[in-house]
């Protein structure tokens, strides 16, 4: 990540996105015991996510990034471990919830994202949701992210990718910010 991303770190990001992104979309939705948080860099949601549920891990490509937040969360209900989302070693089921916020537009690929929305189903209990939030691709965002990778997400794509993989009751949300919410399906019944 480029220099800019300094910002991202900032206590007023980690309160910005608690008001304007976390707390309406999280509202009326049960998040369990158990909840998987994709990406989280600096850590800007990891503090209000972790008082919202019994134990938060958090899986995180950047070995120096995840290194920086398990010390700033040891002996806490945060585990943070270092992994590729594409590929997460857990087993199927494991999360109650999932969650990624302002992170899969550093995905390289449209490729790579959906992988990672499979892999986030394929973790996910059944009746698990998945909470999410992006940014909205403009220039001054291309600007900002010169020199890294910058993939915005399509919002008018984010309901078929999502409900392809095989999500449900899906919502996307466009404001100032581009935020979903996803379910995977209860277990068929037998009859």
């Amino acid at each position: 990540m480029n220099d800019n991303h300094v910002l991202c770190a900032s206590p007023q990001w980690a309160e910005g996105l608690e008001i304007d992104v976390l707390t309406p979309l999280s509202a009326g939705v049960e998040l369990g015991d158990l909840m998987l948080e994709v990406g989280p860099g600096p850590g800007a949601a990891t503090g209000w996510l972790r008082h919202r549920v019994k134990r938060l891990v958090a899986i995180e490509l950047d070995a120096t990034s995840a290194e920086t937040l398990a010390n700033q969360y040891e002996g806490t209900n945060v585990d943070v471990v270092v992994g590729d989302a594409s590929n997460i070693a857990y087993p199927n089921d494991t999360f109650d919830s999932a969650g990624c916020f302002t992170m899969l537009h550093h995905v390289p690929s449209t490729v790579t994202q959906n992988r990672i929305l499979a892999e986030i189903m394929r973790v996910l209990r059944p009746g698990g949701v998945f909470i999410g939030s992006d940014s909205i691709a403009s220039d001054g965002l291309h600007h900002f992210h010169e020199g890294d990778f910058y993939n915005p997400i399509d919002p008018g794509s984010l309901y078929t990718r999502l409900s392809t993989i095989g999500f449900t009751r899906v919502s996307v949300m466009v404001d100032h910010h581009l935020s979903f919410t996803a379910y995977k399906p209860e277990e068929a019944s037998v009859i």
